[in-house]
């Protein structure tokens, strides 16, 4: 079953003008896990990256993470 939670990484990495390469030496967090993020593939994510990113990006959880519409 997909996941009804989207991350918009990639809409604010490029609203930032940012890679992910430069996302992950900011936030200390793998390139391959921050893609699995981007993705939508995430199973989970702790509450320090989450902040971490949110920091990095100058937004709030809102903004990262949003819920799809049901169909």
């Amino acid at each position: 079953m997909d996941s009804s939670v989207h991350c918009r990484l990639d809409e604010l990495l490029a609203e930032r003008k940012l890679t992910l390469t430069e996302l992950s030496k900011r936030v200390d967090v793998s390139i391959v896990n921050l893609s699995v993020l981007k993705n939508d593939r995430a199973k989970a994510i702790r509450f320090s990256t989450l902040t971490a990113i949110c920091r990095a990006l100058d937004c709030s959880i809102g903004d990262l993470l949003v819920l799809r519409p049901q169909t």
